[in-house]
């Protein structure tokens, strides 16, 4: 069930203190959200690989 809710990414509302400093100096909404969506893309992608990494590895020591 965690791993479900992670991979929701609008449960996650992420910012940098940098990104919303840039956004509280005057951008729209729809930039906002677009840097909130880049920022949750770039967490979730190293986990995938480690997942993906994690099976293949499991598939080749199971098999011995």
């Amino acid at each position: 069930m965690d791993t479900v809710l992670s991979l929701y990414t609008s449960v996650a509302n992420v910012q940098c203190a940098m990104c919303r400093a840039v956004l509280e100096t005057g951008a729209d909404a729809e930039t906002a959200k677009s840097l909130n969506d880049g920022i949750v893309y770039l967490m979730v992608v190293p986990y995938i690989l480690v997942g993906i990494v994690g099976y293949f590895v499991y598939r080749q020591l199971s098999k011995k």
